[in-house]
């Protein structure tokens, strides 16, 4: 398998086109697709020979590792409480530096292509929770899965050029093994065009002991040819990888909430309705004075609380667990507004409590994604 060295360009490109204005950060609910490339280190890798192949006796070699390439893509499933199921596909590329512990200065060239499938869990980890409202949403997760190792051969020449000191050792085959990795990494949700991420993350890819399969040796020198099996010992990688990611978002919106009947208030309540135009929570001259006449009333009976609810209808420029959560920011801003009025005519605002809630507790009932006027409103409760 070629290498992906040539992905990091028009990959780079793509996140330059993208990286614009940030959006909220959401979690996955439903099918997504990822794509990733990077730069990757293979630590040191140890063999063993068998008596007869480079040495009349068993042998051991230690093969260090050059510049490193890799590229992964996926296909998964949210399940909306920030877990996430998806099926990998990667290829590691690595150049050889040199082979050591062989007793005599050798000079190596070759590579390792590695490629395989995984199957990995993830979590999503939502900052909201924590009170923080950034576009970010870190994550953590471990994979199992099978990765194939091709050797194109790794060929070792050594001695001093004396005739009975040279030797040519070539290491090469295909051979696989039970893999395993853990994953650090975050998202950037990007506001331009929802579902769609930029990740970045590190790996830890573990390969399990390959001394059950081994890959073919030949060894010529001034005594002839050997030829025979060599094994090798765990790899481990470590890689750091840029990508994109988009998430489908295909789960419908919720049914809409009962008709409720809102309780009659106490006796000494009095309430005043505002209303919003769709989308927005800036105050229209009619909401003005509609703010205005709840502000005098106060001064007129004896008030002791004055409680502002901001509510939506249940239309809004997001679909599904997304549209709820901004509508419930969007009633809560509407809420805000209104306090802003009624403290500029006067009105404490140590005697104004604020609510928002969002989609719920409609004036009227209606289906969903529904435009519904009088469902976009502010109510101002004077206890």
């Amino acid at each position: 398998m070629a290498p992906f060295r040539h992905c990091l360009a028009p990959l780079a490109a793509t996140l330059a086109l993208i990286g614009g204005a940030a959006a909220s950060a959401a979690t996955i609910s439903g099918p997504y697709v990822s794509l990733g490339a990077g730069y990757n280190i293979l630590q040191d890798t140890r063999t063993f020979f068998p008596a007869g192949t480079i040495n009349p006796g068993p042998s051991k070699r230690t093969y260090r590792w050059g510049e490193g390439f890799d590229a992964a893509g996926a296909a998964g499933w949210g399940f909306g409480n920030g877990l996430r199921l998806e099926v990998e596909g990667s290829n590691f590329y690595n150049t050889v530096n040199n082979r050591v512990h062989s007793g005599v200065p050798s000079r190596t060239t070759g590579n390792a292509d590695a490629y395989g499938a995984m199957v990995n869990v993830l979590y999503d980890v939502d900052l909201a929770r924590f009170g923080l409202a950034v576009p970010i949403t870190p994550f953590i997760g471990a994979g199992v899965g099978y990765q194939w190792n091709h050797l194109s051969p790794l060929t070792s020449v050594s001695g001093d050029g004396a005739p009975i000191d040279a030797a040519v050792s070539r290491v090469g085959g295909t051979n696989g093994s039970f893999a395993y990795q853990g994953i650090v990494g975050a998202a950037y949700d990007i506001a331009a065009l929802p579902g769609l991420a930029i990740t970045a993350e590190y790996r830890f890819l573990g390969t399990d002991d390959e001394t059950e399969s081994a890959y073919h040796v030949q060894n010529v020198n001034a005594f002839g040819r050997r030829e025979g099996p060599v094994f090798f010992g765990d790899r481990f990688n470590h890689s750091v990888m840029l990508g994109v990611r988009y998430a489908f978002d295909t789960a419908p919106p919720p049914p809409p909430p009962p008709p409720v009947v809102p309780a009659a208030p106490p006796a000494e309540a009095r309430t005043y309705l505002v209303f919003f135009d769709w989308d927005r929570s800036d105050l229209t001259p009619r909401a003005r004075e509609i703010v205005a006449q709840a502000a005098q009333a106060s001064t007129h009976v004896q008030t002791t609380r004055i409680e502002v609810n901001g509510y939506t209808d249940n239309s809004s420029i997001h679909g599904g667990v997304r549209g709820a959560r901004y509508n419930m920011g969007l009633s809560i801003r509407r809420a805000q507004s209104v306090k802003a009025e009624l403290i500029r005519d006067g009105v404490p605002g140590s005697a104004i409590d604020i609510h928002g809630y969002g989609e719920t507790h409609p004036l009227v009932a209606t289906g969903p994604n529904t435009r519904e006027p009088q469902n976009r409103r502010v109510e101002i409760i004077l206890h």
